[in-house]
């Protein structure tokens, strides 16, 4: 798999291993990207996610490709008329052959192997660089070596062995104290000692190759980590390593890597108890059968470089015999054994293997040791100024106190806010880079919150009112005919000042006001409802009727938005809050006393920006209103209170949902004269039917958004 970006122009790239092959950087001086993704962050087979970014420096422009990988792989990286192509091949991989077409020339003649035909050390002021000239373009590859060392592969070349050889550069008391140039297992290998502090950076320059070793700060950053929405997010940095004593050699009792601890399974323990572990090397050399009796030591250790085809210097202190019987035993454990057994040790440099007495060795290691200690102490002291912008530089005053040596010094200028400091130079890059890492701009959040209220409400109402008089008497002709009683009057006893009067009958009214017998009536009055009132009367006005239907229906919608808004700093809380302060009266000793009380809308946050992009929020919100429908005795309103605390934790730019809270009020009501109100029909003369539906729902929404994103967590 791979990919390809396309300039406008042939480009000059460098190419940077990080996080131990798990990172590929690529960089393109003076070229900018426009119309490119920002981020890639989909996992494709090895390929974990791709961020590609302009930084500026120092006034030039440099366009940046990071490449993160899921597992090792191999990496290519070629020009291709304008465009960079970069391929990426699992680990034990075959790259797949291209096609070419008929009568088209190929890209490079393979059938001239690319030779190596100079290797040569050039100490500049601000970098040092190992230049290799090649007869044609050739694949390289930095493999991430230990601390203090470099090692650069070339693939499928020939070395001369006039160049293979070992510079020894520390006499320019430069970055570099020594470049080792030797062929291995069909790849030229170059390996560099770094004076403490430095890093390595690969250049191709037509067909050769620039191997640059700086300080870390003449060098651009690392390019920000990817979050999960792919915007930049804090990565984890090392600042400090450290730094071994170099020019010290590496004393070994054996030719292999270094032992790892490895878990025996219990059938092949033979003997042991089950489940131990045991220390094994990695051995890959050609197996051989050896059969020797009281051999000498000196033919033996020259038999195995023979087969092994590498150059061993003995020492003078190397004596005695060995005899030894090994079947089908790669020549490299054979001489491990052969090592341990007499006693001895070895040093590799480059391609040479010194054997000598370990005990000889060990004691020329510490030597070299207390001599390179020796020289740190006696290195030159240089004083830094180191400019803070967003931190107190007190307080990284208390986290570089250790990074400094014996003899270093750091102090604070409270004025201009600035670190100086007075140390080795491998000490002063490290401090540099902890506060370039510290002292980045504090995160500002912005958050929006959104209070949603819907409220809907129906209202029906159907009443009745009836009522009227009735005479029997001598004077209206209707007596009842005994002597008592000789005269009755009949009228509604239930009193209203809506009641029709009398003198709608189309007969003078006997009764004045005759009030209603059933008075249930639906509440009506200017702007709502609607009602009907009848009147009926006899010829002789002895008997009169009044009938009054009322009926109202409501219903209605109400929406509030609520939006309040603040701008805080990362872990800080902030308040914002808008109302109106409610006078209530108090009546004591002291007599009648006003008191506020408040009703507000308000928002309390306290936002913590995470690593990967993310808002975690400590939330309260108030939306509180007074409520004049329902008051106290003295017609003071009551307040409602709405109320939502909660912690969460929402990706930037993400709205979430808080809180809501949904009712529903429902009811019938059924007013009726008893008896008379349960017959079926007719009870509906004497029934007052009320039904109401009342639905009112709360919805809180939450926006963060990092106001200054890139440069808070992008460093």
């Amino acid at each position: 798999m791979g990919g390809r970006v396309e300039f406008t122009r042939p480009p000059t790239y460098t190419v940077r291993v990080e996080r131990g092959g798990l990172r590929l950087v690529v960089d393109v001086p003076n070229a900018e990207l426009d119309r490119v993704p920002s981020a890639f962050t989909d996992r494709v087979g090895v390929l974990g996610g791709v961020l590609a970014q302009t930084f500026r420096q120092n006034g030039t422009s440099t366009a940046r490709v990071l490449i993160t990988l899921e597992a090792l792989a191999e990496h290519r990286v070629s020009v291709d008329g304008n465009a960079l192509v970069v391929r990426l091949l699992p680990k034990g991989s075959t790259a797949p052959k291209e096609r070419v077409a008929p009568g088209s020339p190929k890209q490079g003649d393979h059938s001239a192997v690319p030779r190596v035909r100079d290797v040569r050390f050039e100490p500049l002021e601000h970098a040092d660089h190992v230049l290799i000239e090649l007869s044609e373009i050739a694949e390289f590859r930095a493999v991430p070596s230990a601390e203090g060392k470099a090692r650069l592969e070339l693939v499928g070349v020939e070395l001369p062995e006039s160049l293979e050889r070992l510079l020894d550069v520390s006499a320019f008391r430069a970055r570099v104290r020594s470049v080792a140039t030797y062929r291995s297992e069909g790849r030229v290998v170059l390996e560099a000692e770094l004076a403490p502090g430095m890093v390595a950076n690969v250049e191709r320059r037509g067909r050769d190759l620039v191997w640059s070793f700086a300080e870390p700060r003449a060098l651009p950053s690392s390019a920000t980590g990817v979050g999960r929405d792919g915007k930049a997010a804090r990565r984890s940095r090392t600042v400090h390593v450290e730094a071994p004593l170099s020019g010290v050699m590496d004393v070994r009792t054996g030719l292999s890597d270094e032992p790892h601890e490895t878990e025996v399974a219990p059938d092949r323990a033979q003997g042991f108890n089950s489940g131990f572990f045991a220390q094994q090397r990695q051995y890959t050399g050609r197996r051989i059968d050896l059969d020797l009796k009281d051999a000498d030591i000196h033919n033996v250790l020259r038999l195995l470089a023979d087969v092994g085809q590498v150059n061993i210097v003995t020492s003078d202190s190397v004596s005695g015999s060995v005899t030894i019987r090994m079947r089908n035993v790669p020549w490299d454990q054979a001489l491990d054994v052969v090592l341990q057994a007499k006693g001895l040790g070895l040093v590799r440099q480059a391609n040479m293997i010194r054997v000598a007495p370990l005990a000889e060795l060990e004691k020329e290691r510490e030597m070299q040791i207390a001599r390179r200690m020796q020289e740190v102490k006696l290195a030159p002291l240089e004083t830094r100024l180191i400019p803070i912008s967003y931190a107190q530089a007190s307080s990284i005053q208390e986290r570089a106190q250790p990074l400094l040596s014996e003899r270093g010094t750091i102090a604070v200028d409270e004025r201009t806010n600035v670190l100086i400091v007075r140390d080795i130079a491998g000490n002063l890059n490290q401090i540099e880079e902890l506060a370039r890492s510290l002292d980045t701009q504090t995160p500002q959040v912005l958050v929006e919150a959104r209070i949603v209220e819907a409220t809907s409400r129906y209202l029906r109402d159907v009443g009745i009112q009836w009522g009227g008089d009735a005479t029997f008497s001598a004077a209206t002709g209707n007596p009842t005919g005994v002597s008592f009683p000789n005269s009755v009057g009949i009228v509604g006893g239930a009193s209203d000042s809506d009641t029709p009067p009398g003198r709608f009958s189309p007969f003078p009214p006997r009764v004045a006001n005759p009030n209603f017998a059933v008075n249930l009536p639906a509440a009506v009055g200017t702007g709502s409802g609607g009602a009907l009132g009848l009147t009926f009367g006899s010829i002789d006005n002895n008997f009169n009727l009044a009938l009054r239907l009322s009926a109202a229906e409501a219903s209605g919608m109400l929406r509030i938005l609520s939006s309040p808004r603040i701008l805080t700093l990362d872990n800080s809380e902030a308040r914002i809050s808008q109302g109106t302060l409610l006078p209530f009266s108090q009546v004591s000793a002291q007599g009648v006393q006003t008191t506020f009380q408040e009703a507000k809308l308000q928002l309390l946050v306290r936002p913590h920006v995470t690593a990967d992009g993310s808002v975690a929020m400590r939330v309260k919100i108030n939306r509180d209103e007074p409520d004049f429908n329902q008051t106290s005795a003295d017609g003071e309103p009551t307040i409602l209170k709405r109320e939502a605390e909660t912690d969460l934790l929402v990706m930037d730019g993400h709205t979430a949902v808080i809180g809501g809270i949904y009712t529903r009020n429902t009811g019938h009501n059924l007013d009726q004269v008893p008896f008379f109100g349960d017959i079926p029909l007719l009870g509906l003369l004497f029934q007052r039917r009320r039904a109401s539906d009342t639905r009112s729902e709360l919805v809180i929404f939450l926006t963060p958004r990092i106001v200054n994103r890139a440069e808070a967590l992008g460093r």
